[in-house]
């Protein structure tokens, strides 16, 4: 029984390197595992298939079968979908959407095949390896984020959300930088091993410097965090902010029967919101929060928010849908108080096969099909409008759903003055699965990013307020801690006010853009030494 099993061995490796990734995130969050999680299919590949003619094609399914479990368990909320549509092919879209995204994987995989160090008792090999490694992942990880217009939920650096010490290097390097520091851990945790077993078989050591430095790393990750998060003379101004999560079902939100409530659960919150003393500089209500067209003014949400924002003094800021000159845009409108400015922005990230289908006309019987849940393509905007608060020297970056997990995107509206982030987002789609989680999760690294604070707004799902260094200072749940329900979110966030840009904010993804050069470099030279015949 153990001599059949014995050849399956690799394979139960990269699956289990598939499960321990995925339970680094919501709903497990098991953080501490992303520091060894790779290690099965590492050593999956170093160790097995020796003897096999293609090893470079096993190498490469080993892999893929490990970014199938991972993106087939860690997307697993994308099945939220079938039950709310009941439909049995919604049910199967984190596996679909795993077909695709298992291929980074897959490389990654077939890379490291040809890298293992030929000794593992020379320091230096051991940190070749580790750093061609780290930086294919962080590179892959990278591509996966704009690639086919890009998913980059989930990187191995988000694993570390909730610990804001070890996340604050973000601001140099994006999450791409965490990525490589865990995939450079994972490396050395399987060279350390071997090495240790090697020299007590010669009883020769040597200075680990390997090891050494590895864990010096993390722990000048953890300083500097600790170091950059200390209280400093930075000035910042308070601004009071009221989020409304009105918590209306997905499938009640455009229905025509249910606008009465809709309108009935803003007011009744606002009317909560604007009753403190003083009342709230911003109110914000969450994505598509009005049944039909805010600016059609022959809609009844024209004339509730109208009416709504003449009798405040308040600003508001709200998403709705937008039409224009034939096309339709999913956008974010802000109403100065008593409606004296109004300024729109108009999502420029649209979410394939959830706002658009890609390639419609091309595909007629895949769109007809595909039309069943998505009608009719949104178009995307053009430019990343800055809200300008009544309340002098506050420049909102105005961001829409899934737009708060990319980071190129929203550090474009932070070159352009905004200082604080506010995401207007509906979660509803995927009803109380950890999709919402995850979604807060990939987010909070846009503030430690820009060293901006942000204001999230959720139909249903996770509204908070969260400060530049990524931690939730305030959260909406109920006393059960359940983050779904209707309520009202009040208090008050710190927006800087001198204007610093980040090294992140100024250069983008340029340490990701490195990894991928040092990448390039490492496929040339096993192409050239694979041409050689020397591997």
């Amino acid at each position: 029984m153990i001599k059949k099993a014995l050849p399956l061995w690799p394979w139960l490796a990269a699956i289990a390197s598939g499960l321990l990734a995925a339970a680094c995130f919501p709903p497990f969050d098991q953080s501490w595992l992303c520091w060894i999680a790779l290690t099965p299919l590492i050593v999956a590949i170093w160790f097995s298939g020796e003897n096999s003619r293609r090893r470079w094609l096993r190498n490469l399914l080993l892999g893929y079968l490990a970014g199938i479990v991972f993106f087939t368990a860690t997307f697993s909320w994308l099945g939220a979908l079938g039950d709310l549509y009941q439909s049995f092919f919604l049910h199967g879209l984190s596996l679909l959407l795993s077909i695709y995204l298992a291929l980074h994987f897959a490389f990654w995989s077939w890379l490291i095949g040809f890298i293992k160090p030929k000794a593992f008792t020379a320091s230096w090999r051991n940190l070749l390896a580790a750093s061609v490694a780290a930086s294919a992942w962080a590179t892959h990880e990278w591509t996966r984020g704009w690639l086919f217009s890009g998913f980059g939920w989930n990187g191995l650096g988000v694993a570390l959300h909730a610990e804001w010490p070890m996340i604050q290097v973000a601001e140099f390097t994006g999450v791409a930088g965490l990525s490589f520091a865990i995939a450079f851990a994972n490396i050395i945790a399987v060279t350390t091993p071997l090495r240790l077993f090697a020299e007590a078989r010669t009883h020769r050591m040597r200075p680990h410097f390997d090891l050494t430095l590895t864990m010096v790393g993390i722990v000048s990750l953890l300083s500097f965090g600790l170091h950059r998060a200390m209280p400093s003379m930075t000035s910042n101004k308070p601004v009071r902010v009221a989020a409304v999560q009105s918590s209306v079902p997905q499938l009640q939100k455009f229905d025509p029967r249910f606008t009465g409530k809709v309108f009935e659960r803003f007011r009744r919150w606002s009317e909560i919101a604007l009753g403190a003393n003083p009342p709230p500089d911003l109110l914000v209500w969450p994505e598509s929060s009005m049944p039909d067209p805010v600016r059609d003014q022959n809609t009844e949400s024209h004339r509730f928010v109208t009416d709504f924002s003449a009798a405040t003094k308040t600003d508001l800021m709200l998403g709705t849908l937008d039409f224009e000159e034939g096309h339709d845009y999913n956008a974010a409108l802000f109403i100065s108080k008593a409606g004296e400015q109004v300024q729109i922005y108009r999502k420029t990230h649209l979410v394939p096969f959830g706002e658009y289908i890609p390639l419609r006309r091309s595909f007629p019987l895949f769109a007809a099909v595909a039309s069943t849940w998505v009608p009719g393509d949104l178009t995307a905007g053009a430019k990343h409008t800055v809200f300008d608060l009544t309340n002098g020297n506050v420049h909102v970056a105005p961001l829409i759903c899934f737009e708060d997990t990319v980071g190129d995107l929203v550090r474009r509206f932070v070159v352009n003055g905004a200082n604080l982030l506010v995401d207007v987002t509906n979660d509803g789609w995927f009803l109380h699965s950890s999709g919402s989680r995850q979604h807060l999760a990939n987010a909070i690294f846009r503030c430690v990013e820009n060293h901006r604070p942000m204001v999230r707004a959720a139909n249903t799902g996770v509204t908070c307020f969260v400060n530049e260094f990524g931690r939730v200072t305030q959260l909406l749940q109920d006393d059960t801690g359940n983050t779904f329900s209707e309520g009202l979110l009040t208090g008050s966030v710190d927006v800087p006010q001198d204007g610093r840009l980040t090294f992140y904010a100024q250069r983008g993804e340029l340490f990701a853009k490195l990894c991928a050069a040092v990448t390039l470099l490492a496929l040339g030279f096993i192409f050239v030494r694979r041409k050689r015949g020397v591997i």
